[in-house]
C-alpha cells in the first residue's frame, strides 16, 4: 500500500511559479511510475506529466501534456520519496484541483486508469 500526501498549492498570479510536491509513503517507491493530474470545476480529470521509475540506472523518462510542455517539470528524488511539480508561467487555465498518483510498474502512462494510488489533491489558482 502506497500513501501519497500532494503540499505547496495556492494563489499565485499570471506568470507565476508554483512547486507542488507529493511525499509518499513505502520503501518501494523508487520501483514506482509516478504521475500528476489535475482536474478544473466541471471537466475531468486530465494528464499533466508522468515519470517513471528508473530505468537501466540511465535516469527517468518524462513525458507532458501538450497545454503544459515547456512551462512544467516533473522530477523525483528517491532519498526523500518525493515527486515535484515545477509550474512556471501559470496562466488561468492550469487552475485546478492537481492530484499525484503512483502506478505499481517501472513505465509511466497517461490515462487516470493505470494508476494505483492517488493522494487527496492540492488546489492550484492562477488569477489572471
Amino acid at each position: 500500500q502506497v500513501q501519497l500526501v500532494e503540499s505547496g498549492g495556492g494563489l499565485v498570479q499570471a506568470g507565476g511559479s508554483l512547486r507542488l510536491s507529493c511525499a509518499a509513503s513505502g520503501r518501494t517507491f523508487s520501483s514506482y511510475a509516478m504521475g500528476w493530474f489535475r482536474q478544473a470545476p466541471g471537466k475531468e480529470r486530465e494528464f499533466v506529466a508522468r515519470i517513471s521509475a528508473l530505468i537501466n540506472w540511465s535516469g527517468s523518462i518524462t513525458s507532458y501534456a501538450d497545454s503544459v510542455k515547456g512551462r512544467f517539470t516533473i522530477s523525483r528524488d528517491n532519498a526523500k520519496n518525493t515527486v515535484y511539480l515545477q509550474m512556471n508561467s501559470l496562466k488561468a487555465e492550469d487552475t485546478a484541483v492537481y492530484y499525484c498518483a503512483a502506478r505499481n510498474g517501472r513505465r509511466a502512462y497517461s490515462g487516470i486508469y493505470d494508476y494505483d494510488y492517488w493522494g487527496q489533491g492540492t488546489q492550484v489558482a492562477v488569477s489572471s
